[in-house]
Parts: C-alpha cells; sequence; structure tokens
C-alpha cells in the first residue's frame, strides 16, 4: 500500500477510497467491500482502485467505534453493512452505540433467508414444520450460524409469529459458528432444521443433502425458481441479509447523495448482476434516503422482538 498511497499523493491525484470490512477476509462483509469496489472502479464510478481494509473485531463493533470516534467526516470512507449490523445495533451489542451515529447509504443485494431440512427430513414443507411446532413447540430444534437473539434466530420466528404462535421463547435453537456448521449438525439429525442465508446452502443444495423449503423473499429467487417463497405458502415474512453500505454520520448531505448514486449505478450494472448470481444474491436495491429509513425501522422491529425473547432488557 505505502508505494501505491506515496504515488498517487506525488501525483497529486484524489485520495483513494477506503472500504472497511469488519470481519476478516473471506466472509460477507469483505465480499460487500471487493466486490462494490471493484465494480466501482471498473465502471468509473471512483477514479482510484478502492482499498480494503479487514478490521474485524466485536462483530463488527471495532470498526463501527473507529469510523464514530475517529473518521466522523471523512467523505472518502464507506464501511460494508448487511442485517447482522442493524440487528446488533438494535440490541445494544455495540456497548452504547446506537444506529443513528452513522448514516446507511444503501443496499444494493441480499442474501434471500432460508428455512432448510435434511433430504430425507419427515417435514416436507414449511407447513410441516409450522404445524409440528404449533403442536408441540420442543418438538423442531433449529440450528443457525448466529447468536442466540441474532438474525438467523428471529427468521423463523417472524414465520410463526405469523402463523399465530406468540410463545416464541419455547421454541428451540442452537447457534453454531456459521452457517455450513448449521447445516451439518442438521442433516446429522441433530436439529430438524436449519435457518440462515440462501449463499449458506448452494453447495449443500447441488449436493442434494437438504431440502429448501422456503425462502423469505418476496419474489422467488433467480436460478432457484422451484425453492417457494414463505409468502406464497401464506406466511407473510421477508427476511434477507441485504449487503450494503454506511457513512460517516458527518459527511455533508451532498456526499451522502453522491455514494448513494455510485450505489445505484453498481446495482445497474451487468457487473454486479453477474456478482449476485455467481453469489446466490438477490435483486435488493434501495439506496438513500429510502434505505435510510428503512433501517430505522427494522432496527425498531428487532429491538421490539428482541425484548420479548428475553435477549436484551
Amino acid at each position: 500500500v505505502g508505494l501505491s498511497a506515496a504515488l498517487s499523493m506525488s501525483a497529486g491525484a484524489a485520495l483513494a477510497v477506503e472500504c472497511i470490512a469488519p470481519a476478516n477476509p473471506g466472509g460477507g462483509w469483505d465480499f460487500t467491500c471487493r466486490q462494490i469496489g471493484k465494480i466501482m472502479y471498473d465502471i468509473g464510478a471512483v477514479d482510484q482502485p478502492v482499498q480494503v481494509t479487514n478490521m474485524p473485531g466485536a462483530g463488527g463493533g471495532l470498526a463501527y467505534n473507529h469510523v464514530v470516534a475517529e473518521r466522523a467526516d471523512d467523505a472518502e470512507l464507506i464501511i460494508a453493512a448487511s442485517s447482522a449490523t442493524t440487528t446488533r445495533l438494535a440490541q445494544n451489542a455495540y456497548a452504547g452505540m446506537t444506529a443513528d451515529q452513522v448514516r446507511f447509504v444503501g443496499a444494493i443485494g441480499a442474501d434471500p433467508g432460508v428455512i432448510v431440512v435434511a433430504a430425507d427430513s419427515p417435514y416436507q414443507t414449511l407447513n410441516d414444520l409450522v404445524d409440528a411446532i404449533l403442536a408441540e413447540p420442543g418438538s423442531v430444534a433449529f440450528a443457525g450460524g448466529s447468536a442466540v437473539g441474532g438474525f438467523d434466530h428471529l427468521k423463523p420466528l417472524m414465520v410463526l409469529k405469523e402463523a399465530g404462535f406468540t410463545d416464541i421463547t419455547k421454541v428451540k435453537y442452537i447457534g453454531v459458528d456459521g452457517g455450513a456448521d448449521a447445516i451439518t449438525q442438521t442433516v446429522g439429525g441433530f436439529t430438524q432444521a436449519m435457518t440462515g442465508d440462501m449463499s449458506e446452502v448452494v453447495s449443500f443444495l447441488a449436493n442434494g443433502d437438504i431440502r429448501v423449503v422456503a425462502v423469505l423473499t418476496d419474489e422467488r429467487v433467480p436460478g432457484f425458481d422451484d425453492i417457494p417463497t414463505a409468502k406464497e405458502q401464506g406466511f407473510d415474512v421477508v427476511a434477507v441479509n441485504w449487503r450494503g453500505l454506511y457513512i460517516p454520520k458527518g459527511v455533508s448531505d451532498a456526499t451522502f447523495d453522491e455514494w448513494a448514486g455510485k450505489l445505484q449505478a453498481v446495482a445497474d450494472s451487468d457487473e454486479w448482476a453477474q456478482a449476485m448470481m455467481d453469489n446466490g444474491l438477490a435483486p435488493f436495491t434501495k439506496v438513500g434516503g429510502d434505505f435510510q429509513s428503512y433501517v430505522d425501522g427494522l432496527v425498531a422491529d428487532i429491538n421490539a422482538m428482541s425484548k420479548e425473547l428475553g435477549v436484551i432488557q
């Protein structure tokens, strides 16, 4: 980095945009920075390659704190975010930090939420699963890659609430370290279902290890057209792990609008369409003020459900 940074400074060029991925290389936030950053440069939305900085720690909290405390007016900084970011903010997992300390500039793709059973499971449909829980709440345990009260835990609870089931603390949920582990638990028969994201299950689906009983999107996902939505099975639930960005709070409205525009340009590109297809993402474009108000609503909803679960006071 040192050499290229020195060269660009001596050339008097604009500073390169930095994208912070609040996790190690290889995860969803890293993907967001690298893919969106690369496409922004490829389509000319930025005039230099975007520098990616990995800043793992506290489930995104370290990066969040860094941005709020030290980079509050940095107009050249973007930070990868997802549903996990807003879930943790809603649950006060970032030690007193709140969602209004940054600006959420947009999301341009989403990893659809899924509910999965083993290929040999007696539960053929989402309704079968829900009926079993309604009859005997403890009979179905879900495995997911997030902690108790995390987004994976909340997905089946949203479905059950739609079914009129209100005693959500009775539903068994086992949080493991990532989606692959959750599937292994389910295929091995230790849990009856897995709750997670489409990207986590694609390879297991191809192997025939699992059956996806529902995808939690408005419409069926391109490329996975045989998987029914929860909506069409009678449960009006959309739960996606959106992939997007936030920026520091102290930047101007003009800068906010500029980043929203750049993100929209990536969303509209053929390159992004291909990246989504390659990674099991579905289109999900909300930028600017529209996205900020969506996030505000999400934080309020998750905060309420988390209190009900006893995850937060």
